[in-house]
């Protein structure tokens, strides 16, 4: 076993988006990750479709009633052993359900208890329902993300689910775990999406306070306002990005693009639409593959555009092995890099409940135990 987190033990309340993806990461990065699927999806699915999922690598899988008070008991049995647990309920269903942090604590006061929400599990809109959208909307992520005189464009879901929720509660499990080793004593870890997502925005209300941040969308330095930080198309359609911000990295940009830096002073912002077209017209002469054998390897702040499929074909990616592929699906590799103690895909995704008896039976529940749990349908 490798891994930083290698000797965690996580159980994971199966759930859908972040509370996933934190999981995945902490398996990535080496804990002993159980996943509690609910009784009535074991048996549905196949192992080659389940190979797809692929945020549920890593993990094992069982299944359990959560409505029968066995297989309550059974979850609890597991917190018994456990480090970390990972719940994605909205505020009270754990609670309801007999396993929410009470309940645990009682059982295992050193537990680190996760809980991934969107609106968080207190404030008025905690109990509504919602998705990645809605929570980067109220905190203010949304907004500065379009064009000029243009709508919010959502970044797909990766500034709430994966950015400001998932890896945002894997760091708070990874920080309690670190103090539980000082103090002795278990924590909840409350991850609101809307907290997360608020918290990347950080830099920009201080720039905002400042004066020097519009509210205005696609005005300023960062957001498409510029000219020296935009995505452009090219001559087939594709598109390159220039991130030139800093002026020895702008000079070296108007020298490539064969326009005379005198006549696109950097910081004219009056003029920086003006700069833009004239880039526009610039790039539109080349293809993507042109720019990139004149770009490639200068300090102009360049990368092309990828695809989702183009990227694990790049040249950088495939000597840094940024992808892997398992059981014939190309997906991110585990990240970040450790020297000592890296991290590794242990194992591909699975269907519901294909690890009930190994699983159960490796964190300490007999044989006969689960047998009985069979019996009684706690268990599938």
């Amino acid at each position: 076993m490798s891994g930083p987190l290698s000797g965690i033990k996580v159980l994971e309340i199966a759930g859908i988006g972040p509370g996933p993806f934190c999981c995945m990461v902490l398996a990535d990065l080496g804990a002993d990750v159980v996943r509690v699927d609910r009784a009535e999806r074991v048996g549905k699915g196949s192992a080659d479709g389940a190979k797809f999922d692929v945020m549920s690598r890593g993990r094992r899988s069982v299944g359990v009633d959560l409505k029968n008070p066995e297989g309550v008991a059974t979850v609890l049995d597991l917190v018994a052993g456990a480090d970390v647990l990972v719940e994605g309920f909205r505020p009270g269903v754990a609670e309801r359900l007999g396993i929410g942090p009470d309940a645990c604590l009682a059982r295992n006061p050193r537990l680190v208890y996760g809980r991934m929400t969107g609106w968080g599990q207190t404030g008025p809109y905690s109990s509504m329902a919602g998705h990645d959208i809605n929570y980067i909307a109220l905190s203010g992520a949304l907004h500065p993300i379009g064009r000029r005189g243009e709508a919010p464009v959502p970044p797909v879901n990766f500034v709430g689910d994966f950015g400001g929720g998932g890896m945002l509660l894997a760091l708070g499990i990874c920080a309690a775990l670190v103090e539980a080793k000082v103090s002795g004593a278990g924590q909840v870890v409350d991850a609101a999406m809307t907290d997360g997502s608020a918290l990347l925005t950080t830099m920009f209300h201080g720039l905002a306070a400042a004066g020097a941040w519009s509210t205005e969308r696609g005005t300023n330095l960062l957001d498409t306002g510029s000219h020296m930080y935009d995505v452009f198309e090219c001559a087939d359609g594709e598109h390159i990005s220039l991130g030139s911000l800093e002026p020895q990295f702008y000079a070296e940009m108007c020298t490539r693009l064969g326009i005379p830096i005198e006549e696109m002073p950097e910081y004219d912002r009056a003029r920086w639409p003006e700069f833009k077209e004239r880039i526009r017209g610039v790039v539109r002469t080349k293809t993507r593959a042109e720019w990139c054998e004149l770009l490639d390897g200068t300090d102009v702040c360049f990368a092309p555009v990828l695809s989702l499929t183009e990227a694990p074909l790049h040249p950088h990616n495939i000597e840094r092995g940024t992808f892997v592929t398992v059981e014939g699906v190309t997906q991110p590799a585990p990240a970040p890099r450790f020297s000592r103690t890296p991290g590794e895909v242990r194992r591909p995704p699975c269907v519901a409940g294909a690890h009930t008896d190994e699983a159960l039976q490796a964190w300490g529940l007999s044989p006969e135990r689960i047998a009985a749990l069979k019996e009684s349908g706690a268990i599938a």
